[in-house]
């Protein structure tokens, strides 16, 4: 059975946890990798570092899914669209960094106890969000 597409929006928007999916540079195949994401504006926002492969990945190919599951395994929603890559976190309080922090609290639920150290470790880290609208939903249930 399909879920309906509020649905799927509404059950990917309640999770956090998911797996992201680029296109390798070598062979085409797929790279996986487990992330924590936010809906946040009707896009999907995960928090990356620079020298990561799904970052170089999607540099070259922006075509991304992301699969998320239930509890249970057996209920999950796939959305797919392209990515865009913001700048890299260049100083505490840029954009890229006011960015993050928006993603991290949305995906904790919770404000962060010190918004400055998070962003001076997003500097630290080469830290930049990819974003994606959901222009394809494969809900099931």
């Amino acid at each position: 059975m399909l879920l309906p597409p509020d649905a799927a929006r509404a059950f990917i928007a309640d999770r956090h946890r998911g797996v992201l999916v680029t296109l390798k540079s070598s062979d085409g195949r797929p790279q996986l990798s487990n992330v924590v994401y936010a809906l946040i504006d009707d896009r999907i926002r995960v928090s990356v570092t620079d020298s990561r492969a799904k970052t170089h990945n999607l540099r070259r190919d922006p075509r991304v899914s992301l699969h998320v599951a239930s509890g249970d395994f057996w209920t999950y929603v796939v959305a797919e669209g392209d990515a865009e890559l913001s700048p890299v976190a260049s100083e505490p309080g840029d954009d890229t960094c006011r960015s993050l922090l928006l993603l991290y609290e949305t995906a904790r639920g919770e404000a962060h106890p010190d918004p400055q150290e998070f962003a001076e470790a997003m500097v630290a880290d080469r830290r930049l969000e990819v974003s994606f609208h959901l222009t394809h939903l494969y809900p099931t249930s």
